[in-house]
């Protein structure tokens, strides 16, 4: 898959689920249960432990049914390997130049984090694919992508933190090409008590989200 391709089934999708759990198996259960509900996108972070192991059998067992990304990269060496490890996209909380022209040389896409517009800016002119906005609730959650939009109206932003079921339609309509959603989704709590059923359920209900929120924008558009 190109890197526009991988780019491409993201903001189709229009979700990122970020994981975060606290052994492999939970994160392994985890991507399992989400693809049941229909969410074929899953960042897998680097704080899980033994993670690198985590994505190759992710990439082994699931193959094309789910783009595995990597999350939490800090710096090139980490993107290269996750890369290795399977990964078909990187994320970082942060802006690192270097780990942009690694992911870059390696084919694949990187979403750096920023938050400020000249993070922002200085991040999509290093030739971010997009831009993760972390973390965006700190800053007012789409009241202030929705204003981060106007000057920037060619960038594409993907909001992280304070996204849930309630404000994903105000991200939605603020502009996000893509939502990054954590424990909101990818509930900590069920995946400890063997509850994987919840978070089938909730990509199922995060997907109904994204696609009302942009059936709704596409109408006010078009009206």
């Amino acid at each position: 898959m190109s890197r526009e391709d991988i780019v491409q089934r993201i903001e189709s999708l229009g979700l990122v689920p970020v994981v975060r759990a606290k052994s492999a198996e939970e994160a392994i259960r985890a991507t399992v249960a989400l693809r049941e509900g229909g969410v074929d996108v899953v960042e897998i972070t680097m704080t899980i432990p033994d993670a690198l192991s985590v994505m190759r059998e992710i990439a082994a067992r699931m193959g094309n049914d789910v783009l595995l990304g990597a999350g939490t990269v800090l710096d090139a060496a980490s993107a290269r390997a996750c890369i290795a490890a399977g990964a078909q996209f990187v994320v970082s909380p942060g802006f690192d130049r270097d780990t942009i022209v690694a992911t870059h040389e390696l084919g694949k896409p990187v979403f750096p984090g920023a938050l400020t517009p000249t993070e922002i800016i200085a991040a999509w002119k290093a030739g971010a694919d997009a831009v993760k906005v972390f973390p965006c609730s700190a800053m007012g959650g789409a009241k202030y992508l929705r204003a981060l939009r106007g000057p920037l109206p060619d960038v594409k932003l993907m909001p992280t933190g304070g996204v849930n079921l309630e404000t994903a339609r105000d991200f939605i309509a603020a502009g996000a090409v893509a939502l990054g959603v954590g424990g909101e989704l990818v509930d900590g709590a069920a995946l400890a008590a063997g509850k994987d059923e919840v978070l089938t359920a909730r990509a199922r209900e995060f997907l109904s989200a994204v696609r009302l929120a942009r059936a709704a924008l596409e109408k006010g558009t078009q009206a």
